[in-house]
């Protein structure tokens, strides 16, 4: 019997649930969510109201974690990314900090937010780190991600330290020069090894290490694998994740394209757990981002928990469904400038609605075992 690729891929799903799976700092996670409880009583009463809430058309309760993107534009084209198709790598304007502010002014129940979208964050200079500190202020729990390209520039080592984020990533998609530069398109990588060196070494100078190398594996760096452990351990992370999956974005062609380069086929448990057993002999965390299951309409449970608990917001302030998304101009659910009012509005309703009937919107669809076709929400 011969294969269809993308059955190949569901018999390589299988058994990745023995791979370990990227997690933060687990005590310094709790310990944040905990202090921002105690100081902010409105948003431990949000967060009971989620915790005991059943998923519905609509919710009492506001999101407990937001996706912020502060930029949409970035200094690199990757192959696998939609921003390689915009012009000058750009969709809109920044999100400018009194925006920021707002927002989770009236977004009192956050718990967590991730202050990146499409674009490379560091490019919003000052701004940037100033919407990091106000949500650290707020107790709120803070991860982002950089493609280290512009560490080494006005001071941005130091202020991303001093920002306290909670988790950056930091993205290396290729063991060597060659592989790097052929994915990251626009990318240096003797800067970028010679940004993160210096950055984990100036974070554990002052006792806050809390970066995380994150590989996205395709067929094009799948041969440097065993590579990816002792480049992390070089540069001075010790965590790197595996990504074996790539967003299609909510969009056709996007989905044929990453189909493609997609090394699920390829890559086995096997190669995985030796990968974690390398790591720990050179004191790096390997772990794998994945979704070995898909989502399904089978029980309210099983469906995807976006709709109903998070958002990502645009940089240009429209509400988004998720960072598989990311992009407004692909489905847009609202304006984040009436977050609150928009979390129960007509658009976001209509949209639960349809994951709770098992009408998936076209634009999830991907994410779904086996939908049932749904409207276009675009």
């Amino acid at each position: 019997m011969i294969m269809t690729p993308g059955q190949a891929v569901q018999i390589a799903r299988k058994g990745l649930a023995e791979l370990p799976l990227p997690s933060p700092d687990q005590q310094f996670y709790d310990a944040v969510r905990s202090e921002g409880f105690r100081r902010f009583p409105k948003r431990l009463e949000n967060f009971d109201r989620f915790k005991s809430s059943e998923r519905n058309k609509t919710c009492d309760y506001l999101p407990i974690k937001l996706d912020i993107e502060n930029v949409s534009r970035c200094n690199y084209r990757c192959t696998m990314c939609q921003v390689s198709e915009w012009p000058k790598m750009t969709r809109a304007a920044d999100m400018s900090f009194e925006d920021f502010k707002t927002l989770i002014d009236e977004q009192y129940g956050l718990i967590e937010i991730k202050l990146q979208g499409m674009g490379e964050p560091a490019l919003g200079g000052d701004s940037y780190y100033e919407m990091i500190g106000e949500a650290r202020r707020r107790s709120i729990w803070v991860r982002s991600t950089t493609n280290a390209s512009l560490l080494h520039l006005n001071d941005n080592i130091k202020k991303f330290v001093a920002s306290d984020i909670c988790e950056l990533q930091v993205s290396i998609d290729g063991a060597t020069k060659e592989t790097y530069e052929a994915i990251r398109l626009g990318g240096r990588f003797e800067k970028v090894v010679e940004n993160c060196s210096a950055l984990n070494q100036h974070a554990e100078d002052v006792g806050r290490l809390r970066t995380r190398m994150w590989t996205v594996l395709q067929n094009e760096n799948l041969g440097e694998l065993e590579l990816f452990p002792e480049l992390a351990a070089k540069m001075g992370f010790n965590r790197l994740t595996l990504s074996l999956d790539l967003a299609d974005w909510g969009q056709e062609h996007w989905q044929n394209h990453n189909d493609e380069i997609d090394c699920h086929q390829d890559f086995s448990v096997e190669r995985g757990l030796n990968l974690v057993r390398m790591g720990e002999a050179l004191g790096v965390e390997v772990t794998f981002w994945h979704v070995d299951e898909k989502y399904s309409t089978t029980s309210p449970d099983r469906l995807c928990p976006w709709p109903f608990e998070r958002g990502f917001v645009s940089s240009d302030m429209r509400i988004v469904p998720c960072c598989m998304i990311a992009n407004p101009d692909v489905c847009d659910l609202g304006d984040a400038k009436s977050f609150a009012s928009e979390w129960n509005g007509e658009s976001i309703a209509n949209f639960r609605d349809l994951h709770l009937s098992g009408n998936i919107p076209k634009v999830c669809a991907s994410c779904y075992s086996a939908p049932k076709a749904g409207r276009d929400t675009a």
